[in-house]
């Protein structure tokens, strides 16, 4: 018998070539759609029963079995409760990598062992290798796509169980494939939105969870330029949306978010990209979680992302007595936040990482 082989399919191109590459290879296929979070899924900004229908057209042409299981309960508990937390004491967390440790290679995993599987699939453009008796996490061969940075809590467990089928793949050779096997997800475009919530206005969304407080919007010199609506609405480096679009004193130049005064309530703002104030050549992580199971040697070659779109940063680490990790560049990276992951890199090799402090 062949193995069985449960996919996390979304309703998007990547998941549903996953399911086709697998089932062309001869696994025992079964599709797998998760349903987590139920708070106002009318359809207007949650695409679920969009994406179940197109899940299912998916199925029908490939000719495997199709299951709904619904992880809204856990979503709440294991990742929504934490991004409130984070968002209330001022940091801008990172929904995508919890949602993946937590529901996507935990409850998911979970549920497709009960299924009789041994392991699970994802369209997530990422690989897996096994070397010495260990998984390692590699980049994934389209360096635009590569998603490990999101992948980068993932454990020995999780990624022994889990395959990637687009890791070698560049996105549009999975658009080519959708497209000739006939799937009416080829041209469908990605989601962009929040982890299983979806793309809607996120200020209206927060407020209706969170308590909005207004307070002063200052430059480092302490100079009121306007107010700000809630702290927990601004991250730093933002440029728009700040509400300084039309004032241009002092240098002329466009206002970014350089810090936030958690107990004076002012959100400090500095006109510039080059900014002194916006730019950072070290940093501290907690909440560590490493790939191997254990804390890398550190080396200085190993470079790290301090945001998903950022160009890898030469530096080396050092871990502290609390169990905590500096970090040192080579050189200064821009807008490192509070709540973003510090991602740790040897070449293609993720190590692991953590929460900026």
């Amino acid at each position: 018998m062949s193995e069985r082989i449960v996919v996390g399919m979304s309703g998007g191109v990547d998941s549903s070539v996953a399911a086709l590459l697998l089932k062309r290879a001869g696994f025992e296929v079964i599709g797998l759609f998760m349903k987590n979070w139920e708070d106002d899924d009318d359809g207007e900004y949650c695409s679920t029963r969009e994406d179940l229908v197109d899940v299912a057209s998916v199925a029908d042409v490939l000719g495997i079995e199709l299951e709904v299981v619904n992880f809204a309960q856990a979503y709440r508990e294991r990742v929504f409760s934490e991004f409130l937390r984070e968002y209330s004491a001022g940091r801008t967390p990172n929904p995508d990598v919890l949602c993946n440790a937590e529901i996507k290679f935990r409850a998911f995993l979970d549920h497709a062992i009960s299924m009789g599987a041994q392991r699970i699939a994802t369209g997530h453009y990422a690989q897996v290798r096994e070397r010495g008796g260990r998984f390692e996490l590699l980049r994934a061969g389209d360096t635009q796509k590569d998603q490990s940075y999101f992948l980068h809590r993932l454990n020995q467990q999780q990624l022994s169980r889990t395959l990637f089928p687009l890791g070698d793949l560049q996105k549009p050779a999975v658009r080519a494939l959708a497209r000739e096997a006939g799937l009416a997800v080829h041209a469908k475009r990605d989601s962009t939105g929040i982890c299983f919530i979806g793309e809607r206005p996120f200020r209206e969304f927060l407020n209706r969870y969170l308590p909005r407080s207004p307070g002063l919007m200052r430059t480092p010199e302490g100079i009121t330029v306007g107010e700000h609506i809630g702290l927990m609405f601004y991250t730093l480096g933002q440029r728009k949306g700040i509400g300084l679009g039309g004032q241009r004193e002092g240098t002329g130049l466009p206002w970014y978010v350089a810090h936030k005064d958690m107990a004076r309530n002012e959100l400090i703002v500095v006109q510039g990209h080059e900014h002194p104030l916006l730019w950072r050549d070290s940093l501290l992580a907690a909440d560590l979680a490493w790939v191997a199971g254990e804390a890398p040697v550190p080396h200085p070659a190993d470079s790290a992302k301090t945001r998903y779109r950022q160009t890898d940063g030469a530096c080396s680490i050092a871990l502290q007595a609390d169990g905590a990790c500096a970090a040192q560049f080579a050189t200064a990276q821009w807008a490192v936040t509070p709540g973003q992951s510090f991602v740790l890199y040897n070449g293609p090799v993720c190590l692991g990482g953590g929460v900026i402090q």
